[in-house]
């Protein structure tokens, strides 16, 4: 690099402008709220400063193509896009590989799985860089700081080398942060530099019906009878792969918590048993040039998040469809596709990614047919080996209220496929009390159109005719389910009760339901 080009990106020289307190060890105190961005270019962002109805016009992505095309035309619009962009790998490939940020990178189950650069989590680094020992740090911070397993090597960090005083989570449902979307959710932390971290308090406010308001915010962070105790050595064995921690609430929640993770964590990869993988498909922007906004006889929907719900595949109508050619060209990278079968090709679950653990339901999932595309606002999963039996297992007990219960006590607005890989599943086969009383029960709600008579043969259902499409009957099944797996799980009825109040939208006849389910199992 030249002089010039390292004076370009303007750099902060903490150890220039604050010398002498670098020199004598570090800040005695930090207090921050770092920026909640990831770090990447973002195109309509920047274009507003040449056009302010951008924001405003909210652009699907075909008319912000056709606009940002539209810029590119003009010379000096064109230049200063690209200057802005060239600077971004460079300074990304700073913030990977430098030593005084080596805690972002998280290894789960052997695979490095650090996604995009948020800078708060570089903020959070930095401060406890720039404390000397017993140097104490406040900071207020998304709550994926806990709960993504991106962040891993910082909890360790965290947990290590910092004793961690109080953690506060919160919504923002009552406009604490005037300019954050009331749904986000965020936390209070403060830790002290050179101990380890035995336990520390916490609560978990998510709830918009328990939402603070700002002039109460004060008195609530100093009441200890809002806060439980968590134990690091818990947490160790809860989520001993991303040491995830999950919102218990009553000492009841880390009870259950302890009791379900007697099995394996989905992710885990088990030598003679069957493995599950979730991954995406299509990139939304990289491939909007096969999006058709019209059905016809060469080409097939592109699933999205919106369009599936529990065991329904039809929940939603399609907004792009896409070419079957293209599209299985695109996947393959090859023009001539031979004997080769894509994931694409065959049955696979659907879950979707964008969630709250204050929605109704925050884990969504089905099973789709063949022939089809999704978009990466869904995860999508196969199970080695293509087994049917097993991969409807699956997509009963994401749709059952316990694992429910596991992912909304970990989400951070994403239900991301590392959260999925955290959750603890176990793996039935059809020799195993319970799997086939699950299997033929979930392929009766997912097999309800044609395209599922390969399925319903294969898994004993015969055809699609045989599948339950009347909604009462539908949810006397959903029930038995929900029963079924809370006996699977081993909880008692007082702990699955629990569990169901957990869920304070969801219809009360419809909890009832499952409880009675439960009980008729007994």
């Amino acid at each position: 690099f030249s002089i010039k080009e390292a004076q370009e990106p303007k750099p902060f020289h903490w150890g220039y402008h604050f010398d002498q307190i670098i020199a004598r060890g570090g800040f005695d105190i930090i207090l921050g709220n770092p920026p909640w961005e990831v770090f990447q270019t973002d195109e309509k962002e920047f274009f507003q400063q040449f056009d302010n109805l951008i924001q405003k016009k909210k652009l699907d992505i075909k008319a912000w193509t056709k606009q940002f095309n539209k810029f590119m035309e003009d010379e000096e619009m064109r230049q200063a896009w690209l200057d802005y962009c060239s600077g971004y790998p460079h300074v990304s490939a700073y913030f990977k590989n430098a030593e005084q940020y080596r805690n972002q990178k998280s290894i789960v189950n052997g695979r490095n799985i650090s996604g995009k650069i948020n800078l708060y989590t570089l903020f959070i680094e930095q401060c406890f860089n720039l404390l000397q020992k017993y140097g104490y740090c406040g900071i207020i911070i998304p709550t994926s700081i806990y709960t993504d397993a991106s962040n891993k090597q910082l909890r360790e960090m965290l947990f290590s080398q910092t004793s961690i005083g109080k953690l506060f989570s919160l919504s923002n449902e009552r406009f604490i942060f005037e300019g954050v979307d009331h749904r986000f959710k965020f936390c209070l932390l403060d830790f002290e530099k050179g101990h380890e971290t035995q336990s520390f308090k916490a609560t978990f406010r998510i709830d918009p019906r328990e939402a603070i308001r700002k002039e109460d915010l004060e008195r609530f962070l100093h009441d200890e009878s809002e806060l439980i105790e968590i134990n690091v050595d818990t947490i160790r064995k809860l989520s001993p792969d991303s040491l995830s921690l999950m919102e218990f609430k009553t000492e009841l929640d880390i009870q259950i918590a302890k009791k379900i993770s007697q099995f394996t964590l989905l992710g885990e990869e088990i030598e003679d048993k069957w493995n599950f993988k979730l991954t995406t498909e299509l990139d939304k922007t990289a491939t909007s040039d096969l999006f058709e906004s019209q059905p016809a006889s060469d080409n097939t929907p592109m699933y999205s998040g919106g369009m599936i719900h529990h065991f329904n595949h039809q929940f939603a109508k399609p907004q792009y469809y896409i070419n079957i050619n293209k599209g299985t060209e695109r996947l393959s990278g090859k023009t001539a596709l031979g004997n080769q079968k894509l994931d694409c090709n065959d049955y696979r679950l659907l879950q979707r990614r964008i969630s709250s653990a204050t929605n109704e339901r925050s884990l969504i999932s089905t099973i789709i047919p063949p022939n089809n595309f999704c978009d990466n606002s869904v995860n999508y999963g196969v199970i080695q080996e293509n087994k049917k039996q097993e991969l409807i297992f699956v997509c009963a007990l994401f749709c059952s209220f316990v694992v429910d219960f596991q992912v909304r006590s970990r989400l951070n607005n994403n239900v991301t496929i590392g959260l999925i890989n955290q959750i603890s599943v176990p793996r039935l086969t059809e020799k195993d009390a319970y799997f086939q009383e699950i299997v033929e029960r979930a392929a009766k709600l997912i097999c309800t159109t044609p395209e599922y008579d390969e399925l319903a043969k294969e898994v004993g259902l015969g055809s699609h005719k045989n599948g339950v499409t009347d909604e009462r009957e539908r949810g006397k099944i959903r029930a038995e389910l929900d029963g079924i797996i809370a006996h699977l799980y081993g909880l008692t009825e007082g702990e699955f009760s629990h569990i169901l109040s957990t869920f304070p939208i969801v219809a009360e006849t419809v909890k009832d339901a499952a409880l009675k389910a439960y009980r008729d199992m007994v």
